[in-house]
């Protein structure tokens, strides 16, 4: 196998291991309301590419001192021989509030290959202002922001609170979201429900798909799709993405402190 090969397949996989950890971000919404999850829940992804085993991604919920802010930690990980290749280590963090679920402080640390990002964003609502500490290059910036914005790690949260008896095939939900200094607006298709095989029993899922940008990663738009567990959980049990150079595929290996246990089927 050429070095350019190689070269192309690590470098998806290293932007899928992101894009899993943003897409994994669904756990975490509506803790007031809809209680689909509490502090304590940690979940953990088994990332495939191919029949090899490329890494791991992981969400972590933890309370702070303050009882209004929770914590939300995004980790992605190579492993094996892609690891040794090419190696990711990729951390992300968002403080939000609880009852406004409005971000307060994002954290972003990557180690991709060699190519390091290490940012922190720190957002004010009542300015509309969203001001990006950029430690690797020194820099301090102001940006403004709407109401309704969320953080990378935040910003599919919305969808959790959503009553998806309300939805039909092929509706949509927008998501606004503040990202390497951009905003940017995600919609996120309903695509129907089906019941899925799992190492924890057969789950009903509610099949969704974001539309993601054309030709950075993926063949086209509508190219990811996730399983989400049609419970009071609402968490993603699956996730297939057709990339440039192959397909990827993840799945929930652990998930333990859940707000409610599984409505498994017999």
């Amino acid at each position: 196998m050429s070095e350019i090969i190689i070269e192309k397949r690590v470098l998806a996989l290293k932007r899928v291991l992101t894009l899993f950890l943003l897409l994994g971000s669904f756990v975490l919404w509506a803790q007031n309301g809809s209680s689909s999850f509490k502090k304590g829940e940690y979940l953990k992804y088994k990332i495939r590419y191919g029949l090899i085993n490329a890494g791991f991604t992981s969400l972590e919920v933890r309370e702070t001192k303050d009882e209004n802010i929770l914590h939300a930690i995004g980790k992605g990980w190579t492993t094996g021989m892609v690891g040794m290749v090419f190696k990711v280590d990729d951390n992300y963090q968002t403080f939000f509030d609880k009852n406004t679920h409005r971000p307060k402080h994002f954290i972003r640390k990557v180690y991709e290959g060699g190519y390091t990002k290490d940012k922190e964003v720190f957002f004010d609502f009542k300015k509309h202002r969203a001001r990006v500490v950029n430690h690797k290059r020194e820099t301090d910036s102001t940006y403004f922001i709407q109401n309704d914005v969320k953080d990378l790690l935040q910003s599919f949260y919305f969808v959790r609170s959503i009553d998806f008896d309300g939805y039909k095939e092929n509706d949509a939900v927008n998501v606004r979201m503040f990202f390497d200094e951009q905003m940017y607006m995600v919609k996120v298709l309903v695509l129907g429900r089906e019941r899925l095989k799992t190492k924890f029993g057969e789950i009903d899922c509610i099949k969704i798909r974001p539309l993601v940008l054309e030709g950075r990663v993926f063949k086209d738009e509508e190219n990811v799709t996730l399983w989400v567990s049609d419970d009071q959980n609402k968490i993603p049990i699956k996730i297939k993405a057709s990339i440039l150079v192959g397909s990827v595929n993840a799945e929930l290996i652990e998930a333990t402190g859940l707000a409610h246990p599984f409505e498994l089927k017999i």
